[in-house]
């Protein structure tokens, strides 16, 4: 494809659907639910303080973990088969917007969530949950599609940039709504639930953006006699699992990739739940620590994108996971109030949206472009809203020790065995791997 064929316009309305499910991730995900989820079952639980699940006691403060990992363990069985699917056929864009409407109804039937519904609560985010990664398997395989291999940190930054930004205004409206909640003569509770529906309605209007504006290339291939598209996509997933050795370096980074970041998005995700039960920060100081957040984030998505020039994505990568251990060491030993999150807060935005967006376009200049879906859905069992290893090893941790900043600490393994198998990546042999064998 010719630098002509990449369109700038097409690049912005890509930006705009990171701009559009930012917010399920920044008020849904990391700051509404995890605390409102929690609440429910601790209202649901017994004399002896437990909750069951086909039962299975479970502690009532372990309820979310486990839920975020159940949704991901649902990702695993299904987008795979998906990425090949969207490989096969020429509906890329047409299942980016099935999956996202999809999300964003689920979210928001959240509204509806009360008294000690937390089974109800749990089985709609597994539901908005795998919608959210299925469309963002498909998202991020149009980036080789869009973008020129030079270009890609530019652009897959911008577009964690902008979601960044995105999400922290629908946040900064929500938190409004919440902190005046009884001058609008409507309960805290009550707030909550409008705010995670608003998250669904901004997923679904501005999805609308991308859908209109974004082409599907690839021409719809024939199916075989008597085979369905299902048939033929496990097909060719199995194909792309046999294949996938033939590219080592892109194996080690992947693997890498999914420990480092499956504790990124633990932190994430379970960060409002460490600082509502364990340092018992009010939710308007809660909420205002991850709005700030969001704007950090969107610097910091910025200036490590500039470090990358100079150094490289790899380095730079590297020495953000350095920072991450550094900060979950900070969170165990240090963080003891209100003051001390905020400053923990701070630095883990600085590095948030960089780590992120330079591993997408990292990965994507290792393998080869007519596959992208496919090893994307790959990629996606641990991005943005879906880990899964981590916040189980953090629930269990919880569980068995009582102990938030224990858990916490336990997910540096995740960094360090990351960091360790990252730094064994040869990204020049990957890039020339993906571009000769596919050739």
């Amino acid at each position: 494809m010719t630098e002509a064929a990449y369109s700038k316009d097409e690049q912005r309305a890509w930006y705009f659907y990171d701009w559009a499910n930012s917010a399920f991730a920044a008020i849904v995900l990391t700051t509404f639910l995890g605390p409102y989820l929690t609440s429910l079952a601790k209202a649901g639980a017994d004399a002896a303080g437990r909750v069951y699940l086909a039962g299975i006691p479970l502690e009532p403060r372990s309820v979310w973990g486990y839920t975020v990992s159940l949704s991901v363990a649902c990702q695993v069985l299904v987008l795979p088969a998906l990425g090949a699917y969207a490989d096969y056929g020429n509906r890329k864009r047409e299942l980016l917007g099935v999956f996202a409407y999809c999300g964003a109804a689920a979210t928001m039937m959240m509204f509806f969530l009360t008294g000690s519904a937390w089974k109800f609560g749990a089985a709609l985010f597994v539901t908005a949950n795998l919608s959210f990664g299925a469309a963002n398997v498909i998202y991020n395989s149009f980036l080789p599609d869009i973008a020129p291999v030079q270009e890609r940190d530019d652009v897959s930054s911008r577009g964690w940039g902008l979601g960044y930004l995105g999400g922290g205004i629908a946040l900064a409206l929500n938190l409004a709504l919440y902190l005046n909640a009884e001058s609008f003569g409507i309960s805290p509770g009550f707030a909550v639930r409008i705010s995670l529906a608003s998250a669904g309605a901004w997923w679904a209007l501005f999805s609308l953006i991308p859908l209109a504006r974004l082409r599907n290339r690839k021409p719809l291939q024939k199916l075989p006699p008597g085979q369905s598209f299902l048939s033929v996509s496990f097909r060719q997933l199995r194909q792309t699992l046999r294949e996938i050795r033939r590219y080592p370096e892109t194996l080690k980074f992947l693997l890498a990739y999914l420990l480092y970041n499956d504790a990124i998005q633990a932190v994430i995700a379970l960060s409002s739940q460490f600082g509502s039960d364990e340092l018992k920060m009010p939710m308007s100081s809660l909420t205002s620590a991850i709005l700030m957040v969001q704007f950090v984030a969107f610097a910091g998505a910025m200036v490590f994108n500039l470090a990358a020039r100079s150094f490289g994505a790899h380095r730079t990568i590297m020495a953000m996971l350095v920072v991450w251990s550094a900060v979950l060491v900070y969170i165990y030993a240090g963080v003891r109030n209100g003051r001390d999150f905020f400053i923990a807060a701070a630095i883990v935005a600085l590095v948030m949206g960089g780590s992120q967006a330079l591993s997408r376009s990292l990965f994507s200049q290792m393998i080869p472009k007519d596959k992208a879906a496919e090893y994307f859905s790959l990629y996606e069992v641990s991005d943005k809203g879906t880990s899964w290893m981590a916040p189980l090893v953090f629930g269990l941790t919880l569980q068995f020790t009582g102990s938030y900043r224990i858990a916490i600490l336990s997910l540096i393994v995740f960094f360090v065995l990351g960091l360790v198998l990252l730094s064994r990546v040869h990204v020049q042999r990957a890039i020339e791997d993906a571009s000769l064998k596919a050739a």
